[in-house]
């Protein structure tokens, strides 16, 4: 459990938010607008009304009691520059910046960012992998060069075992799960017999997971 104070309570906000407080962390939610922290109050420690740009808005607060701090303004730039470099400034151990484009996420980075999000970017890629693809059900990036996908299974699969296909040998990918009706396995055994209703979280390159998948 981490103790986390979110600023901005839009689309993005709200979502970081109930996902976290469903995490079980102990949250304080910030934004300029009553209306938005209000469907909010049964699910943070604490919610406040308040322009975080105001320094002393922000030092009420106590920024450096929290583990992490997200500034998550994503419509007025200048505010988000302001709040992240006054957050730093006043202490804060670790600061995570929304950002819309690169030029933002530079100045947000030299004025005090730890960290810069671009979640609708970040969104918008992994559809297209998904969408571009035909048998990708799910797709995320760990580096440029591996990713885990959601792929199903070939035909030939069915009914053996990991250790006897030998997936990692011939085909360059790791098992790191089964997934079924929404219902997701971790780490399954060598001598897990897969089932051809199932879809496989494998972890590797693209061109390695796209040599599977003009198998199917």
């Amino acid at each position: 459990m981490k103790s986390i104070l979110i600023i901005g309570l839009g689309k993005f906000g709200h979502h970081l938010c109930t996902n976290l407080a469903e995490l079980g962390n102990e949250i304080m939610a910030v934004d300029i607008k009553e209306e938005v922290l209000e469907d909010l109050l049964s699910v943070v420690t604490s919610a406040k009304i308040g322009d975080c740009t105001n320094e002393e808005v922000l030092k009420s607060l106590g920024v450096r009691n929290f583990d992490i701090c997200f500034v998550c303004i994503g419509t007025n730039f200048q505010s988000s520059l302001e709040i992240t470099s006054l957050a730093k400034e006043l202490g804060a151990k670790y600061v995570v910046s929304k950002a819309n484009r690169d030029i933002h996420a530079k100045f947000l980075l030299r004025n005090g960012a730890d960290e810069v999000i671009y979640p609708d970017r970040d969104i918008a890629e992994k559809l297209a992998v998904r969408v571009s693809a035909n048998h990708v059900f799910d797709y995320i990036e760990l580096t440029e060069e591996c990713s885990i996908y959601e792929i199903p299974l070939l035909k030939e699969w069915a009914g053996r075992s990991i250790k006897e296909i030998n997936i990692r040998a011939k085909y360059h990918v790791n098992v790191l799960g089964t997934k079924k009706d929404g219902h997701l396995s971790l780490l399954p055994e060598v001598d897990y017999v897969l089932r051809m209703e199932e879809h496989l979280m494998v972890l590797g390159r693209k061109e390695d997971v796209d040599r599977i998948l003009k198998r199917l």
